[in-house]
């Protein structure tokens, strides 16, 4: 089953992904000094940046008319939905910078060009990381998932705090309510 439409899903028919623990060390942890390209023709260094931030990461954002990555995409838990969650934090960009976000970032391990192409398409107001040599998800130990002989990241959302990941949301599911949930943490607990 591959339901077309990026953006509207039967979240029924999807199986939800359970919680596999691969993400409780991150609470706590420190991100490393590793500079990631972005979308917006920058070189981002998580760790360097001050305050707040928010980064959601995601297995792999479709693009309209084209074949999937493989043909049961939408059975793999967790796979389907990169569209419709980096969609809810471009349509909540604005509260989450309200409720104290310096920066909100989403990050897949596809390449920048990839991104760059989806990032305007989808008119996004926050760049997107490229992680496609893997060394953030390496060095954080984030939860993967191998497809079609790549390595993608397992959807969470990461609340970081002066370099420090103060919350993690995984997993993550349905997608499109992942914004909402991270900005009522936010509101309650303001900085």
């Amino acid at each position: 089953m591959n339901q077309k439409n990026l953006l509207e899903v039967d979240w029924s028919k999807i199986p939800a992904p359970v919680d596999d623990g691969a993400a409780k060390h991150l609470v706590g942890m420190t991100i490393p000094p590793v500079s990631l390209v972005a979308t917006d023709d920058t070189s981002v260094t998580l760790s360097a940046l001050p305050g707040r931030i928010v980064v959601f990461g995601y297995p792999r954002t479709g693009e309209p008319g084209k074949i999937g990555l493989v043909d049961d995409w939408d059975m793999i838990p967790g796979a389907r939905g990169c569209t419709p969650q980096t969609c809810a934090f471009r349509d909540l960009f604005a509260e989450l910078k309200a409720a104290g976000v310096k920066h909100v970032f989403g990050l897949s391990t596809q390449s920048n060009e990839y991104q760059t192409e989806m990032a305007s398409r989808l008119h996004l107001p926050f760049p997107v990381l490229s992680d496609e040599k893997l060394a953030l998800t390496r060095a954080l130990n984030l939860p993967t998932m191998q497809v079609a002989g790549l390595t993608l990241i397992k959807r969470l959302a990461l609340i970081v705090d002066d370099a420090r990941i103060t919350h993690v949301f995984y997993p993550v599911f349905p997608p499109d309510r992942n914004a909402g949930d991270v900005l009522a943490w936010l509101q309650d607990n303001p900085v």
